[in-house]
């Protein structure tokens, strides 16, 4: 199942973000040789991040939510997941 992932960044999320931006994408890394990421990168406006993942269950989501270093740091404020059903592009079943 697909979750959306909005991450948020604290008043100190810019700063810190370039301190552990390399220990976040190494936590991806995995899922995305995985083929589980399917999309993920920083909003433009600097309000944080958006990521849509594959996983089992929410918990699963929010397992990794919690340990991912944006969380772990401080970047991410807060954290919302939601459950997604991708429309378009239609995605190989």
């Amino acid at each position: 199942m697909k979750f959306v992932i909005i991450g948020y960044d604290s008043p100190q999320g810019e700063a810190r973000r370039k301190i552990h931006r390399t220990a976040h994408l190494a936590n991806l890394e995995p899922l995305n040789r995985q083929g589980r990421v399917v999309l993920a990168g920083p909003l433009t406006d600097k309000a944080g991040s958006l990521l849509v993942l594959e996983f089992e269950t929410q918990e699963e989501a929010e397992d990794f939510v919690r340990h991912d270093p944006y969380t772990v740091y401080g970047i991410f404020e807060r954290v919302e997941i939601h459950p997604f059903l991708q429309v378009f592009p239609k995605s190989p079943q």
